[in-house]
Formats: C-alpha cells, structure tokens, sequence
C-alpha cells in the first residue's frame, strides 16, 4: 500500500538530506503509512542549482512549494524545516497560500525561531559563515566523524553565501513574525533545552505569533535533534500529524 501522507523534510545551511538519515531509519519503521522526504536544497549536498533560482528565501520557499505539490500527487503533506530550512518553509507556505493550493496539513519549526535582528550578532555569525565557505577543503565531500554524520560538507558558493546574507538581513528577520502570524494552518514548534545555536527561548519567541501552535522541547538536546533524539523526535511528529489529520480529514 503507498504512503497515503507526506511529510517533507529540509535541511539548515550548508547541511544536506543526510542528516535527516537516523530520523529517516526509524520512521520507515514506525510510520509506514506517511512517507518521509528529506530533499538536498538546490545547491547543497548533491543536488544543482538551476541558473534561474535566485539564492534568497522567497525563491526558495517558491522551490520547495513548487516541488511538494509535485511530490504529494494529491496527498496531504507537512512541511517540516530545521534551522534555515524553517525560514524557507515558511516563505513555501505564504507561496501556497497565495496561490491557494490546497493539501497542506501544517509545518513544523525544527530549532527554528528569532524574528528578533540584532546586528551585532548577526554580523558575526556572517562573518563566521563566510569563514567556513573559504575554509573548507576544496574536493572534501565526507568529513570524518563525528562531523561526517551530517552529510557532505559541499554547497555551491553562491547559494551557500546568498542564503546566509539574504537570511541574517535586517528585513528577512523582521518579515519571520508577519509570516507566522500570517500561518492558514497550525504549526509545531521542536526546541532542543540545551540548543545552543538557537537557543528555546528565541523559538517560544517566533512561535508565540502563529495563532494555532503546539510547542515541543526535548531535554538533553542540543540543536540537531534528528541526529540526537531522533526515535523522541519521531514519536512528537507522529502524534502531531495524527492529530491535525483528524482535525482535518481527507473528503
């Protein structure tokens, strides 16, 4: 019998679908029933930018709405994004709802959060980002582990460094609040206690404006939980999918 839900998950900056990889073993274990979909972002891990997607978020959530429908073929799907990814599932529900595509459960913020631009800080994890890109060895797709459990550690220059100016902007972080407010379906909030990238507080922050949340947080964890705790992880999603199919059941 194929899956009869989707759920769809993006990875963070400079990540790749790898690092969904012990969430993706269990789940096809214990929730045959909802396919799991962990896509590279275009220009990350192994999968090409097209020329004409521009490395900011908009474009991006427009990519990764674009493609969900394609993927779902009529299905109901969630949309689930850790770190970076969360912005761009954002932009990717505004794009549906504009568009008034229909088949969207809810989204899921995984150590997401902020809406609050504070240019010190920002500035510095700009500068730290661009370090990285300039540092890593040129060839070197796998790093050893325990860093190697992430994934290849390969992202096109551009979209890599677009998306990390474009994201860290003045307005890109000030426009977070209005799209969570803006929300048409309920939304899922994950924090790590131990989060030290971005800390819980900056995600009960973010998800206080959607009008229809749920708030999860994770003891013992720091900001990959799907590296860390991904059999609790796979229990709170499981549980949170069932509830709004029920809330929401297929004609």
């Amino acid at each position: 019998m194929p899956a009869s839900q989707l759920l769809i998950a993006v990875h963070g900056w400079l990540l790749s679908k790898q690092v969904w990889s012990p969430l993706a073993a269990c789940w096809k274990e214990r929730h045959p029933e909802i396919e799991l979909w962990c896509p590279d972002l275009p220009g990350f891990g192994d999968a090409e930018r097209p020329s004409g997607l521009l490395p900011n978020l908009s474009a991006y959530g427009r990519w990764l709405a674009d493609d969900a429908i394609h993927r779902a073929k009529g299905r109901p799907f969630v949309l689930l994004g850790h770190s970076l990814g969360g912005s761009v599932v954002l932009h990717a529900e505004a794009h549906l709802r504009r568009q008034k595509q229909t088949g969207l459960l809810g989204v899921v913020l995984l150590a997401a959060g902020g809406g609050i631009y504070q240019p010190r800080p920002f500035r510095r994890l700009r500068g730290f980002g661009k370090l990285i890109l300039e540092l890593r060895p040129d060839g070197l797709a796998q790093l050893p582990a325990p860093l190697g459990t992430l994934g290849p550690f390969k992202a096109e220059r551009r979209a890599a460094r677009g998306l990390l100016v474009n994201s860290t902007s003045r307005g890109a972080v000030r426009e977070l609040p209005g799209l969570v407010s803006d929300l048409a379906v309920d939304s899922l909030w994950i924090s790590g206690d131990n989060d030290q990238v971005m800390e819980p507080g900056y995600v009960r922050h973010l998800a206080a404006y959607s009008p229809g949340h749920d708030y999860h947080q994770i003891a013992g964890c720091g900001h990959l939980p799907m590296q860390e705790k991904p059999e609790i992880l796979s229990d709170i999603l499981s549980s949170w999918i069932e509830s709004q199919s029920l809330a929401r059941p297929r004609s």
